[in-house]
């Protein structure tokens, strides 16, 4: 017997596939078909002991006789071989051990069908065996490949698309391929992006791959709370860790990795302790982007975890804590999920000279007509020529004086009028109606500022109504900025 590789166990995809049917349904229909013409025959013309076997082990005989005569197209008549022993010239044995499948063909179709089939039986090293065995093809996989090359016709389900794929693959049938990462892409969903991305990587489809990490991107949260997200390898793992465009807040990524590294421990056999997640992690520990969490964040999580060493800790502290700020091994160039183009508004019509600083925080509160991310602000810069700023900027929910977030950060500026981009770590959600406190602590020299300013202000920004902002003076400690004039300028955002 000729014989085959080897091929990873099938997963499971959870999933109804409404216009696919199962193969193991299929054949147990073509079974009784089959059952039935054989009795029929039977009675007017015994069967020799081969047949009776092919039609006790389920395959596909009708009467030899004129057969051809009741198939009115070359797709039916091609149709009624598959899986027939009927003038079949080769045996596949597929599967292994008791769930291994004898299932016969006929070498022409299959040669004509895939130039793997054809250098098998053409080729200049051809098997000349009978009986082939493919241990590593799953028989109702092997089923739906052939199938689709004696018909067309296409049956895959959540169960088998998986292990379809790898036989079409296998077998460089790319058409067949093709509708397998259809059908995934159709049942694509948050909660199996994961166990998509890591089969997609694995059978090198690209664009299957790249909607799943899309899919990742938009539903972050709900994809590593899926249990397919332990199940992942490391390469993947880090390849996710890579993107800028995960839409998570960084502590919450870094709990979901300690969850991984828990399981790739079980995996192992290793005791799980702090040092042996520090292994497993290896290079996606460096792909955590630390100096994005705020310092409370970074304190209960990852300073606790012991998955850092000491002098990681202390001098990722000493990154939030104090200006100017030490250099990190760990990335921070901020992560934003956001899709479609920035927007920003302007709230004052002129720009006058010299506004001070002395420690105190500017603020404008403001709420808007419906759910935005704020990604940032733009502020002023000096009256005395180029310059440099360090600034920490925040978004506070007014009602319940909660930081949403914040940054620690510098900027340049070239001593003209114009305003200079300060970013946030993360997108702010900004829900409608509700009331904010946008702050801007400013160490350097005197700047310009904004007057005659206005307490609304709408704008064009994408599909649907205008985004309208409203203004309002912030109450208590405060630099001075107020409606009318001050700080704070522009607010920079998504829809």
């Amino acid at each position: 017997m000729a014989t085959g590789g080897g091929a990873p166990a099938a997963p499971h995809l959870e999933g109804h596939a409404s216009n696919y049917a199962q193969p193991g349904a299929a054949m147990n229909a073509a079974a009784a078909v089959a059952a039935a013409n054989s009795a029929a025959s039977a009675a007017v013309h015994p069967a020799p002991p081969a047949a009776a076997a092919a039609a006790a082990g389920g395959l596909h005989r009708e009467p030899m006789y004129n057969w051809q005569a009741t198939k009115s197209s070359l797709k039916e008549r091609f149709a009624f071989l598959f899986n027939n022993e009927l003038l079949s010239d080769v045996r596949f044995v597929v599967g292994k051990g008791r769930q291994a499948q004898r299932i016969p063909a006929h070498k022409f179709v299959l040669a004509a069908g895939s130039a793997v089939f054809d250098a098998m039986f053409n080729g200049g090293m051809a098997t000349t065996s009978a009986e082939i065995e493919l241990p590593d093809v799953e028989p109702a996989a092997f089923l739906s490949l052939l199938r689709f090359l004696y018909s067309d016709e296409i049956h895959i389900g959540p169960e088998t698309v998986m292990t379809t794929l790898y036989t079409a693959k296998k077998y460089a049938v790319p058409a067949l391929e093709g509708h397998c990462v259809e059908f995934l892409t159709k049942h694509l969903r948050a909660d199996n992006a994961f166990m998509l991305l890591t089969q997609a990587r694995l059978f090198d489809e690209p664009q299957l791959a790249s909607l799943c990490l899309d899919t990742i991107d938009k539903s972050t949260a709900d994809a590593i709370n899926a249990e397919g997200f332990t199940d992942i390898d490391l390469d993947t793992l880090c390849a996710v860790l890579e993107r800028d465009t995960l839409g998570i807040r960084e502590s919450r990524l870094f709990g979901a990795v300690v969850r991984w590294a828990e399981a790739e421990c079980f995996r192992q056999q290793l005791p799980i302790t702090a040092e042996n997640k520090q292994k497993v992690l290896g290079k996606a520990l460096t792909l955590i982007r630390f100096p994005l969490m705020t310092v409370e964040e970074f304190a209960a999580g990852p300073a606790q975890s012991g998955i850092l060493f000491d002098r990681e800790v202390v001098n990722l502290f000493l990154h939030f804590t104090v200006n100017p700020k030490p250099r990190v091994e760990y990335n921070d160039r901020p992560r934003c999920s956001l899709r479609g183009k920035e927007c920003s508004i302007s709230r004052f019509q002129q720009v006058e000279s010299r506004w001070g600083y002395s420690g105190t925080s500017d603020r404008i509160r403001f709420n808007v007509n419906r759910r935005i991310s704020v990604v940032g602000f733009g502020l002023y810069g000096s009256i005395h020529g180029p310059n440099d700023y360090q600034v920490n900027i925040q978004i506070i929910e007014s009602d319940k004086s909660q930081t949403l977030g914040q940054n620690d950060t510098g900027f340049s500026c070239d001593g003209t009028a114009s305003t200079f981009r300060v970013m946030f770590k993360e997108p702010v959600e900004i829900l409608p109606n509700v009331s904010y406190t946008a702050c801007a602590t400013l160490k350097g020299p005197d700047s310009h500022y904004g007057t005659k300013g206005l307490k609304k202000v709408s704008q064009e920004s994408g599909p649907g109504p205008k985004t309208t902002f409203f203004f309002f003076s912030s109450p208590g400690n405060n630099n001075g900025t107020s409606v009318e004039d001050g700080q704070i300028p522009e607010i920079i955002y998504y829809i």
